[in-house]
């Protein structure tokens, strides 16, 4: 019996000693790539006969920054630098990375990357408009609308110490919510009358900005800024839809300005 214990006994060092053995031996478990599919748009303008078409890269999202701006630039730099697209200052500021990302335009710079592998980012360049390349949208039109309202301070006489032109702060508070536009044309791109009028709409975005200086109590113009909306497109075509407020990605309230620029017609 004693001999039987002493055997059984041993057998169970000796499984238990091989068992930590083996455990030791195993390699730690490599973590898994924490991988997220990106389809993005692609037209190369200069290989007319193939179509627009979605391009599939996939991204380790453990080795890439939070944004899906920083998501663009690795495949850019890392997986196939033919990708076209436009960025600058990834603050949010110069608007130049405006961009449809699963469905909602806003700036890919302030657009975080959702967590969930098993969701595809799809990515497009804004809606409606002419493309230059990928994600690169001509912005011709919108600029030259932009050029049209005169956007900049018209005043009737010169300041009286020929340095600068006061305003109360009261009048200046009229500004906040239209000045910090940075013409990134989120709103203008989300709205369905400057879809199908954006050759005679100005849009959200720039009537946002005809209002501005109107409200500006330093501008000395606002009779002749009035009389240049008044005209049955320009201003009219907004059928207050709240798609360029919801789409804009600084918060703004272009519906709001658009509204008031409307008052403001009526009331001539």
């Amino acid at each position: 019996m004693a001999f039987l214990s002493a055997t059984r006994m041993f057998s169970r060092q000796a499984f238990g000693s091989a068992r930590g053995l083996a455990t030791a031996a195993t390699p730690p478990a490599v973590a898994a790539a924490n991988m997220k599919r990106f389809q993005i748009y692609r037209w190369n303008p200069d290989h007319p006969a193939e179509k627009p078409h979605l391009q599939a890269y996939d991204i380790d999202l453990s080795k890439c920054g939070p944004m899906i701006l920083d998501a663009i630039l690795k495949i850019k730099n890392e997986v196939d630098p033919t990708l076209t697209f436009r960025r600058s200052c990834r603050e949010g500021i110069c608007g130049s990375c405006a961009m449809n990302i699963d469905g909602v335009n806003t700036l890919a710079c302030l657009k975080r990357i959702e967590k969930d592998s098993k969701k595809d980012v799809k990515i497009y360049p804004l809606p409606h408009m002419y493309i230059v390349k990928d994600l690169v949208p001509d912005m011709t039109l919108f600029y030259k609308q932009y050029k049209s309202i005169q956007p900049y301070l018209q005043a009737d006489k010169v300041p009286e110490d020929g340095k600068e032109h006061y305003q109360s702060k009261e009048d200046r508070l009229k500004l906040d919510g239209m000045y910090e536009c940075i013409l990134c044309a989120c709103c203008s791109t989300s709205c369905p009358s400057y879809w199908w009028n954006q050759d005679a709409y100005l849009g959200p975005a720039v009537l946002m900005q005809a209002y501005r200086w109107i409200a500006d109590s330093r501008d000395g113009k606002t009779a002749e800024r009035l009389a240049q909306l008044e005209n049955p497109f320009s201003l009219y075509r907004c059928h207050t839809i709240f798609n360029c407020s919801k789409a804009c990605p600084k918060g703004l309230n272009p519906a709001k300005a658009i509204s008031q620029l409307k008052a403001e017609m009526a009331s001539r």
